[in-house]
């Protein structure tokens, strides 16, 4: 009986800082942005019969999808007969519901665009609510246990996990069952939903006994509901401060954060991290499962 060959595989890396699958073979690519504002691309490998191609892309604008759509365009134009995606930040994954009338649901918005590019699998990281794996046709998600992990592998086996808000609370559950050791401590804050203002922290303990302290969430934007939370902790007698995040925007910068926390963790997934004393990057490409 005679073995059917195996299709080629290839990776294409839309933005060249990441670039996961290193065992792939890269598909090479001029990219750049008319006068207009269009993006545009141009493929080295003009026929590309038969191939599976993976696609990855830290997206943070509309640009960087209309990016990935026309390259799913020129890729299939040069034969290739299924792509996949690693999108790790879902860009949108926020606006997972309708807060106040007048406002658009972002996650929606980002994944019907995706969708329409029919690709075989969409893998993302850590996404924000189970709403974007929910509006994908095709989702893989990766969760952050790996990442929780090789934090945790590094600080005191006594340290406490924190849940930042009622949001994060199932997954950080998720992540203490996994690894069996940790005990949970409930954050809560008040957010108003029409000024974004945050205010009334607290913590499910009055006494943490000097215990260390790992807030893990998702995202880190600016950064106040950590700030605010780590007043809370040391106000409940907490030990030494850690905070680790999914996806470092960190539009703010690091500067606030290191005078609370003795450490901050991210990965590489929303874009590079600055570089800060007090921040420690895990590289996504070590989370990733093998392509």
């Amino acid at each position: 009986m005679t073995q059917k060959a195996s299709r080629p595989s290839f990776a294409l890396h839309l933005d060249r800082g990441f670039t996961p699958y290193a065992a792939l073979e890269e598909v090479q690519y001029e990219a750049f942005v008319f006068a207009g504002g269009e993006p545009h691309i141009k493929l080295e490998a003009t026929q590309l019969p038969g191939a599976h191609v993976h696609i990855t892309q830290r997206a943070t604008s509309f640009n960087d999808l209309g990016l990935l759509a026309v390259a799913c365009d020129a890729l299939r134009r040069a034969g290739a007969a299924s792509l996949e995606l690693t999108l790790p930040y879902f860009p949108g994954a926020r606006q997972d519901r309708v807060m106040v009338p007048g406002e658009p649901l972002t996650a929606k918005v980002y994944a019907t665009f995706i969708n329409q590019l029919s690709l075989k699998q969409v893998t993302v990281f850590d996404p924000h609510s189970d709403v974007v794996p929910a509006q994908l046709d095709t989702p893989r998600v990766i969760s952050n246990v790996g990442f929780a992990k090789r934090v945790l592998g590094g600080l005191p086996a006594e340290t406490f996990l924190v849940s930042p808000d009622a949001g994060a609370l199932k997954k950080v559950y998720a992540v203490a069952a996994a690894l069996g050791e940790h005990r949970v401590i409930d954050g809560s804050k008040h957010r108003d939903v029409r000024t974004g203002a945050l205010s009334g922290f607290s913590v499910s303990e009055t006494d943490l006994n000097g215990r260390p302290c790992l807030i893990l969430d998702d995202i880190c934007d600016g950064g106040g509901t950590f700030v605010g939370l780590a007043e809370a902790l040391r106000n409940a007698n907490a030990g030494d401060l850690y905070l680790a995040v999914s996806h470092g925007i960190f539009s703010r910068g690091l500067d606030e954060l290191a005078q609370v926390f003795t450490k901050v963790y991210c990965t590489d997934a929303f874009s590079t991290p600055p570089v800060h004393a007090q921040l420690e990057v895990v590289p996504l490409d070590e989370l990733l499962p093998d392509s």
